[in-house]
This record gives structure tokens, sequence and C-alpha cells, in this order.
């Protein structure tokens, strides 16, 4: 009976991969950052079975690269990849948005309220990491609201490649405030049920990445692949 051992595996390689995940998202394994499975297993408590299971599942979303004999290094951020990313983003976040102005559930409309304010807070103290958290509640609460959670999860692995981009582009309160104007933009016309409206306002707050992006790029060469 290998039953438990199998869950209590499983759940430790998410746990891992979770953690992973967050340092790279946050720059804090810097892309071209070498990690070695076991000072992993060290840092988690855990064997390296669990560690080698994170990292494939990493290197499925392309956030690390398994290279036979030479070990696991973090990719360097692909401008392709982050193209990608946000137009398959925009596709499906514009389409939830048009739902969402059709039917929307109440207690959700509630709850976004309370997290575009916990936003603004974060945004005047300059806690990016907490701003961020806030930020990817607002779009989870959009598509839970719209009936279509599985909108979310259908992007959630490819908005990190957008995410570690983020983390260059929002160096203070005065990038982050903006942002949070564009989230009362798409829920205000949500609010008006006015569809065409919250798809362009979507599809304006997922376009600011764009903008500051050669300026990001030429700033930090080294994080880049060419």
């Amino acid at each position: 009976m290998n039953t438990p051992f199998s869950v209590n595996a499983g759940s430790a390689a998410q746990r891992v991969e979770t953690e992973l995940r967050r340092l790279i998202v946050a720059l804090e394994l810097p892309p071209g950052s070498r990690l070695s499975e076991q000072e992993i297993a060290e840092r988690h408590g855990v064997s390296r079975q669990p560690v080698r299971e994170a990292l494939i599942s990493l290197a499925k979303t392309r956030l690390v690269e398994i290279q036979p004999q030479r070990g696991t290094v973090v990719v360097k951020i692909s401008v392709r990849k982050m193209m990608e990313a946000r137009f398959v983003r925009e596709a499906i976040e514009t389409a939830v948005v048009r739902r969402a102005c059709s039917s929307f559930d109440r207690q959700t409309r509630l709850r976004i309220d309370d997290l575009l304010e916990m936003q603004d807070h974060a945004a005047r103290r300059d806690d990016h990491a907490a701003f961020q958290r806030y930020d990817e509640l607002f779009h989870i609460a959009l598509a839970e609201g719209a009936g279509c959670p599985l909108a979310w999860e259908a992007i959630q692995d490819l908005k990190a490649h957008m995410d570690r981009v983020c983390q260059l582009t929002l160096p203070g309160p005065d990038a982050m405030l903006p942002l949070i104007e564009q989230h009362r933009a798409i829920i205000a016309a949500v609010d008006a049920c006015n569809e065409d409206a919250a798809a362009d306002a979507m599809r304006q707050h997922l376009t600011e990445i764009l903008r500051a992006l050669p300026r990001i790029e030429a700033e930090h060469p080294e994080l880049f692949s060419s």
C-alpha cells in the first residue's frame, strides 16, 4: 500500500514548485540562475524526488530548463513568449468581461471593491508583492464572478512570463496606481453592462506592459534571451 507515500510526495512536490515559481517570478531567482536539486531539497526538508518533480513541472511551463549532464537553469525572459502569453491572456480575459456584463455574482462584485481598496493601500506603501497578489485576485474574481473560473486556470501558467516583466515595470506607487484606475474602469464597464467598453478597458490594461518593454529590455539586457 503506497498511497500515503504518493500523496505526501505529491504535496511536497507541489509545495516546492509553488515556492520556486514565486521566487522565479519575483526575480529572487534571476534568469540564468543554476538550481541544485540537493540544495533545494535541504532547504525544504524533503527528498530529491519531489524537487525533481517540481522542476519537471516548471520546465513544462518554460520557467526552467533541465539540461542533461549540466543541471537546471532558470530561463531568461523571452519577449516572444511574453508577447504570446499576453495575446492569449487578452483573448480570454476580454471574453470574460464580456460575459461578466451579462451576469455577475453579487457577492463577488462586493469582494472586488475590497480588493481594489487593499491594492490601493499596497501601492501607496510601495508593497510590490501585496500589490501583485491583489492584482491577481482581482482577475480571479472577474472570472469567478462571470461564472467561468476555468478561464483563469487556463492562463495561470502563461501569465508567469508576463509577471517577471511586471517586476521590472512597477518600481513604485506612481507606476502602480494607474493600474488600479484601469481595474476600476474595467469593473465600471461591467457594472454598466457595456461589453465593448469592458473589453476595451481590459485590452488597454493588458497592453500597458508593452509600453515599458523596450526601456526595460534596454536597462536589463542580462535578464532577457537574445
